[in-house]
């Protein structure tokens, strides 16, 4: 069933995510405090509807969650992460527009 929900991932459910999604997995490690991150926040959303049935689409709270970020090496935010079978495929930090974000996800597609 294809989802535009984003979902929230944290680091209790993070491996369980990964092991279970039948797509690629689009993370946004986030933080309340961000500007960049409230920025990009709508774009995610509107990336999650555009790849509904493609990709999977969570966010992670930095602030909420230290381990996951810390175990892939996330110091600065907004830094989007793609997985693929539990594997990182690469990652975008900052700031990025729909149509940049778009090319992103393609590279993979």
């Amino acid at each position: 069933m294809a989802t535009n929900k984003v979902i929230e991932i944290n680091d209790d459910n993070f491996k369980q995510v990964m092991g279970e999604a039948k797509v690629p997995v689009l993370v946004d490690f986030w933080a309340d405090w961000c500007g960049p991150c409230k920025m990009i926040a709508p774009v995610i959303e509107e990336i999650a509807e555009q790849f509904a049935g493609k990709i999977l689409v969570g966010k992670l709270n930095v602030d909420a969650n230290q381990t996951m970020p810390s175990a892939y090496g996330v110091i600065s935010i907004p830094t989007i992460v793609l997985f693929k079978n539990g594997e990182e495929l690469d990652r975008s930090i900052g700031y990025k527009t729909k149509d940049e974000l778009s090319s992103f996800i393609n590279n993979y597609l």
